[in-house]
């Protein structure tokens, strides 16, 4: 037997590690919510601006929805938008793409679906609009994220839901109307639990499933699937089969969101079982949706919350 000379040997494995980096499938996309507080201390100071970049990208997250609307009586992306321009491009320097996450429980934005709310929710995204419209180009929002949520409203019950879900599509065309009028192409979606495939309504012209209407209005949708395990019954990938199977057909992207936030439900987020456990389940659902064209990566809840739990879980 012919024995391999040590440059041979190297020449060899190097050949086969890069063939099988060529094979893998390359890991998806990681976006994380970032609210009130969080997003107006980056915004505001550099240097509390430059430790988010730095931790954000030694973690390998790719996307962050950046809370962009008014806050405690200010109004940053309105009245100072070259703060924003500061930190989107660090961010976009560093590799890490910037989305306008309109919603909040500060401002009790579940009450924008409403008919008489209309106008407050156009304005929302409005200000977003006019700010891409004047920004630098490496400063620009390149999507936004809507964690408008009617289900939290004090009206929601068994007899008003469908009328309030019918009046969320309303919304959300109105604000798609808006977007397309401006002539921009940043891309909007809306934050949506798993279980809106449960309920159908004629909406439109049209009866279907409730995530398939939002499916059909918005660029794409991210997908609150908050469960801590990937497969079986009431599982991550089975709460996101019938979206995702209807995005594949539509042309759109599903993101698909997990929690690592406290709960009392344990089942919901990844708060007790640590990073771990949260890296297995979500190779699980990667290895799943391997080459899956609706499928757009995975959006964390939330940023201090992810921060907090990792420090819990090393300590």
């Amino acid at each position: 037997m012919k024995r391999i000379t040590w440059p041979c040997w190297l020449a060899l494995t190097l050949l086969l590690a890069s063939s099988l980096q060529a094979t893998a499938a390359p890991r998806a996309e990681r976006a994380l919510w970032t609210w009130e507080a969080e997003s107006y201390a980056m915004v505001d100071d550099p240097a509390v601006a430059e430790e988010a970049i730095s931790y954000l990208k030694s973690r390998g997250f790719d996307r962050l929805y950046l809370y962009a609307d008014a806050y405690r009586g200010r109004h940053l992306l309105r009245d100072q938008p070259e703060r924003y321009h500061a930190l989107i491009q660090r961010l976009r320097a560093n590799g890490i793409s910037a989305y306008a996450l309109l919603g909040s429980w500060y401002l009790n934005t579940e009450t924008y679906v409403l008919p008489e709310r209309r106008a407050d929710a156009l304005a929302m995204l409005q200000h977003v609009l006019d700010y891409n419209a004047a920004a630098p180009a490496a400063a620009r929002f390149d999507g936004a994220n809507l964690d408008i949520e009617p289900h939290i409203l004090d009206a929601w019950n068994e007899h008003t839901r469908l009328g309030l879900l019918r009046h969320f599509l309303d919304m959300s065309k109105a604000l798609m109307d808006a977007k397309q009028a401006s002539g921009q192409t940043l891309l909007l979606g809306p934050a949506i639990p798993f279980w809106l495939d449960g309920y159908s309504l004629d909406w439109n012209g049209r009866q279907a499933l409730v995530s398939e209407h939002m499916i059909d209005t918005w660029d794409y949708v991210a997908l609150m699937d908050y469960r801590d395990f990937a497969e079986g019954r009431d599982s991550i990938l089975s709460h996101a089969a019938s979206e995702l199977d209807y995005a594949r057909r539509a042309g759109k992207p599903v993101v698909i969101g997990l929690e690592v936030s406290p709960n009392d439900i344990n089942k919901v987020t990844f708060a007790e079982e640590g990073p771990a456990v949260f890296e297995r389940e979500v190779a699980k659902v990667e290895a799943a949706l391997a080459g899956d064209p609706a499928f757009a990566g995975f959006a964390i809840h939330h940023y201090r919350a992810w921060r907090a739990w990792e420090q819990r879980h090393a300590e």
